[in-house]
């Protein structure tokens, strides 16, 4: 690795800012994570970071004057920063700066400094590499930090003291889990007893900042990692409470449960192996987490967990508002894949029909994505089990098919309407109906009557005389 990379600086928008902040008397610089990213080869980024020693405002504006169809400036004064897009790059100008902090925020008091401050007051070391656009020195390598070394020895380690970068601005901590999480780096021993000693400042952070984060985590390759640190540094019970209440083993009489704390961690790493669904990593997340506060034992049964999904689906909902999170059909759909994360596990040892049908139409288009969810599940270490599982839930995925090509279950709808049943019977809205739609629904569901209109026009005229309604005009 050497001190000078312009070969990341190929595209010509980086000359363009040169020449611009020569205009203007200025250094500029390409900062954070461009630059990281270009190091470690893993693609150049396409929101980049423009560091200028005086205003970065000024130098946003020259630069679009020198851009073809001069591309609109977004200005916000409150951060002194600017931001333009071009040719699918995203650049934010910002003056370099120094901050300090207040103990109850972290928005720092901010005023003008050098490079170098500004780079004592980035969060990581390999974050702080810096490649020149002046045109002396195009593409060298400012280091301060030897985080060109960090890189090299997949670290990460602050710039200046970890207790004061991560009490000044606790979000930190969670962005070094994140990176260690997604780079598959190892954080520096003192900087991650920092980060232990600091936890409770994570709580002045915003939700939805925490959960920015902790998506990111969950979107990593290996999710456990990430997770397995958040509780290694005490952060977990601050923001997950109910994933740190499923650690632990029990034992009673002889008999033991699982840690469902370390299972959930497998299950959202085998879930990441097939799917990218941040969502459905989510599910994986919480799909025990109703089993803490279910957990009994029972002399006859041992360890017993009766209704965690039910009790889990609930708990989804204020954990989602708790943390700010969207209360629309993201949650709807995280609680459906928990209240229903068992039931393939029943059907598995017996694939009926009318079972497959009641599968389908409870979990409607999410069906494959339930499975899904449920083979991430097996985490057996013994080989005949875990084969012996994976062939039982490939038997309900065929049955699955075969069933719906058949009887056409998902996203169901009454092959006879309220209005038939209605004008049928002479009758006006009222609980006879509903009696009637419900019967024809179990009928097929249960396989009595095909999933046809004249099957079910007959079914109901033969629920309505049960129920003492006569057909109109007979």
């Amino acid at each position: 690795m050497s001190g000078s990379y312009p070969n990341a600086l190929k595209d010509p928008v980086f000359r363009v800012i040169s020449k611009a902040a020569a205009s203007l008397g200025l250094e500029s610089y390409v900062i954070g994570g461009f630059v990281r990213d270009h190091i470690l080869g893993r693609g150049d980024a396409k929101d980049i970071d423009i560091v200028a020693v005086g205003s970065g405002i000024d130098l946003a504006n020259a630069v679009s004057n020198l851009l073809p169809g001069k591309p609109k400036v977004s200005i916000f004064k409150t951060y002194g920063t600017a931001m333009l897009k071009t040719s699918g790059i995203e650049l934010e100008f910002v003056g370099a700066r120094k901050e300090s902090y207040s103990e109850d925020s972290r928005n720092p008091a901010v005023s003008h400094g050098t490079l170098e401050d500004d780079q004592n007051r980035r969060d990581f070391t390999i974050n702080a590499l810096a490649l020149s656009l002046g045109e002396d020195d195009f593409g060298k390598l400012l280091d301060p930090f030897n985080g060109l070394k960090d890189l090299d020895d997949k670290l990460i380690r602050t710039p200046l003291d970890p207790d004061v970068t991560y009490s000044d601005d606790p979000l930190r901590m969670l962005r070094a889990i994140r990176f260690a999480t997604q780079l598959d780096f190892r954080i520096e021993k003192e900087s991650l007893e920092a980060i232990s000693r600091n936890a409770t400042r994570i709580e002045i952070i915003s939700k939805e900042r925490i959960v920015d984060e902790l998506n990111k985590i969950l979107l990593a390759p290996k999710p456990s990692k990430g997770f397995s640190l958040l509780r290694k540094t005490g952060l977990l019970k601050y923001i997950l409470p109910e994933l740190v209440a499923l650690e632990g083993i029990e034992e009673v009489e002889g008999q033991r449960h699982k840690d469902n704390f370390w299972h959930t961690l497998e299950v959202v790493d085998n879930i990441s192996k097939t799917t990218d669904n941040l969502w459905l990593r989510w599910a994986a997340l919480l799909h025990d987490i109703g089993k803490a506060p279910t957990k009994r034992f029972d002399q006859n049964l041992g360890w017993t967990f009766h209704g965690h999904e039910f009790v889990g689906s609930k708990m989804v909902y204020k954990l989602f508002k708790r943390l700010k999170m969207p209360l629309n059909e993201h949650m709807k759909f995280v609680q459906k894949m928990v209240l229903m994360s068992s039931r393939p596990i029943v059907l598995a040892s017996e694939v009926t029909d009318s079972a497959i049908r009641r599968l389908v139409f409870d979990a409607g288009d999410y069906v494959d994505d339930l499975m899904t969810l449920c083979e991430a599940d097996i985490t057996t270490k013994n080989p005949k089990r875990f084969k012996r599982y994976h062939q039982n839930f490939q038997r309900v995925r065929e049955k699955i098919v075969e069933v719906e090509e058949r009887d056409h279950i998902r996203n169901f709808q009454p092959p006879v309407s309220g209005e038939e049943i209605m004008e049928t019977f002479g009758i006006k809205p009222s609980r006879e109906i509903g009696i009637i739609k419900d019967a024809i629904k179990e009928a097929i569901l249960e396989g009595q009557i095909p999933n046809e209109y004249e099957a079910a026009r007959e079914y109901m005229l033969k629920k309505g005389k049960e129920i003492g309604l006569k057909v109109k005009g007979v």
